[in-house]
């Protein structure tokens, strides 16, 4: 008599569960993993970046790298106006630089 009641009551708790697992399921194809495929991507791009390539800043500022640091970038904005901003503050590269072959 108590085995039957068991095995129902773990397939009431079986058929419970099962909702919020299907739940966490889609939220994780259609929200966490499209974002984490998209920040890697963008950490790609930050981590491409060299000299003379023209980019565009997230504030919408268009400037060519003049120099690179590990977190900071200095762009040339015009022929006499240099800018530094933060390497994350980069939202895309317009034109990428050759690449110097020595």
């Amino acid at each position: 008599m108590w085995l039957a009641a068991d095995a129902a009551g773990s397939g009431n708790i079986i058929s419970m569960i099962w909702p919020f697992v299907l739940m966490f399921a889609v939220f994780y194809f259609l929200l966490i993993r499209p974002q984490q495929k998209k920040q890697k991507q963008r950490t790609s791009m930050l981590n491409q970046l060299k000299k003379g390539d023209k980019i565009s800043t997230i504030g919408g500022l268009h400037g060519t790298v003049l120099e690179l640091t590990d977190d900071t970038v200095v762009l040339r904005v015009n022929d006499t106006t240099k800018m530094t901003f933060e390497r994350s503050a980069i939202n895309t590269i317009i034109n990428s630089a050759p690449a110097v072959s020595e």
